[in-house]
């Protein structure tokens, strides 16, 4: 399922690229939540979400895949993980792109590699669900993509934080908007 253009390329991520990961993470994910959360909420975040065994866990132990998005000299521009949920569900984990690249449309390219990925692998899934926070901008880009806000959640993550999102979803099998058919082929970034 790899993908790739002139500007980047998309493949699949190994336990040799949590660092890569890590490092992506920590640029896109205060860039993303700098204006949202507080600083204690995204250091614990950060380290329950990706330090180096948290990473590696997700992909062996919780069946996270994550594909990594690259440029053209093989630096990490962003990612995606997704994987099986509860019920006919398949669940878009993260998606991050380095606040450089955004607006190119890696984003669609990652998104359109996780729904590939979903639609091929995911057993019995029929939706796509993703859990984006109320205040993130990103919701805009998710509706562009098809998905589609079905109710909203505050999540105890412990230490006292929540994450307060709306819960997203899009069929996986239909006709709507994909990022194929938007102005960003899956395969250009």
């Amino acid at each position: 399922m790899p993908h790739s253009a002139s500007a980047c390329s998309i493949r699949p991520a190994t336990a040799a690229d949590v660092s890569a990961i890590r490092a992506v993470a920590s640029v896109a994910f205060p860039a993303t939540y700098g204006a949202i959360l507080t600083a204690a909420q995204m250091d614990y975040m950060m380290a329950w979400m990706y330090a180096p065994q948290s990473v590696a866990a997700q992909m062996t132990d919780d069946g996270h895949r994550f594909f990594l998005a690259e440029d053209a000299g093989g630096r990490p521009i962003g990612y995606v993980s997704v994987g099986p949920a509860e019920g006919a569900d398949c669940e878009l984990h993260k998606l991050y792109v380095l606040p450089a690249w955004q607006g190119r449309g890696v984003g669609s390219a990652l998104f359109a590699t996780a729904l590939q990925w979903a639609r091929q692998e995911a057993t019995g899934a029929t939706r796509l669900v993703l859990h984006v926070n109320r205040h993130n901008a990103a919701q805009r880009f998710y509706r562009r993509m098809g998905m589609v806000i079905e109710r909203s959640g505050d999540f105890d993550i412990g230490h006292g934080f929540f994450m307060n999102d709306y819960i997203m979803v899009r069929p996986l099998h239909d006709d709507g908007p994909t990022p194929e058919r938007t102005t960003h082929s899956q395969n250009h970034c």
